[in-house]
């Protein structure tokens, strides 16, 4: 009898890029690839933290390369990713989020929202995949997005429809880049414990509405993504694009 072998979760010889690699989630991604052998490139607008992370990262005997982004100037992400080497790996963790009652919003806010989580998002995704398309490679692009993405949040309209748009533009492009053997998919986690969301932590009222939500009891942690990044960043998640991987504890199951 032959038997399957399952396929290879390393990363070895594969390079990738992580956007807002400076703090949670991206900084998980960053370090859970690198530990699967790729060779990382960290992104972010605070170079401080990036070379705080590098550092760290050095300590476990890992090297970096470091690159100062703010994804929201889509010049500068063609200028940078056009100067170097065709990424394999993709995670865009760059996102920021201005919570208020939707009567309430300002524009101002809603456009910071969507010129990140969306545009610099969508601009990002299509500049290392048009390397990719040059150099005849195949690759694992994925987005961060949000269990809001999928469904609705009180005070998060703006943040929700953001990441909706993503997951909408990751089915196309999927669908787009399908043929040269580009992946493209998205996570999609729940409220992680990050310096970003300790604020909403901090609030009783909110975090009871979340522990409420969560089927499994507990709010996620960084560490809760980390594997699902490898996963889809390797072979062993080779007929997935244009999927969502929700880590969410459930929630989203009602």
């Amino acid at each position: 009898m032959n038997l399957p072998s399952t396929p290879s979760f390393s990363l070895k010889n594969k390079r990738a890029l992580i956007a807002g690699a400076s703090s949670g989630i991206g900084l998980a991604c960053a370090v859970a690839l690198a530990e699967y052998g790729a060779s990382i490139t960290i992104a972010a607008r605070r170079s401080q933290k990036l070379e705080e992370l590098s550092a760290s990262l050095k300590d476990k005997g890992i090297s970096t390369e470091l690159v100062e982004l703010d994804v929201s100037k889509t010049d500068r992400i063609l200028q940078t990713i056009n100067r170097l080497d065709p990424f394999d790996i993709l995670v865009n963790s760059a996102g920021i989020a201005k919570h208020s009652l939707s009567v309430e919003t300002k524009e101002a806010d809603f456009d910071d929202v969507m010129s990140v989580n969306l545009k610099g998002a969508y601009f990002l995704t299509m500049a290392v995949a048009r390397r990719l398309m040059s150099a005849n490679k195949s690759g694992s692009l994925i987005n961060i997005s949000s269990q809001m993405g999928l469904v609705g949040g009180q005070e998060r309209a703006v943040y929700s429809a953001s990441k909706h748009a993503v997951e909408g533009f990751t089915k196309s492009i999927a669908i787009e880049l399908g043929s040269s053997n580009i992946r493209v998919n998205t996570i999609c986690p729940t409220f992680i414990l990050t310096d970003l969301t300790k604020p909403t932590f901090d609030d009783p009222k909110k975090l009871s509405w979340i522990k409420s939500k969560i089927k499994l009891g507990r709010v996620g942690k960084v560490e809760d993504i980390m594997g699902a990044v490898v996963f889809l960043a390797s072979d062993a998640s080779a007929l997935i694009t244009g999927s969502s991987l929700v880590i969410d504890g459930g929630w989203t199951a009602e």
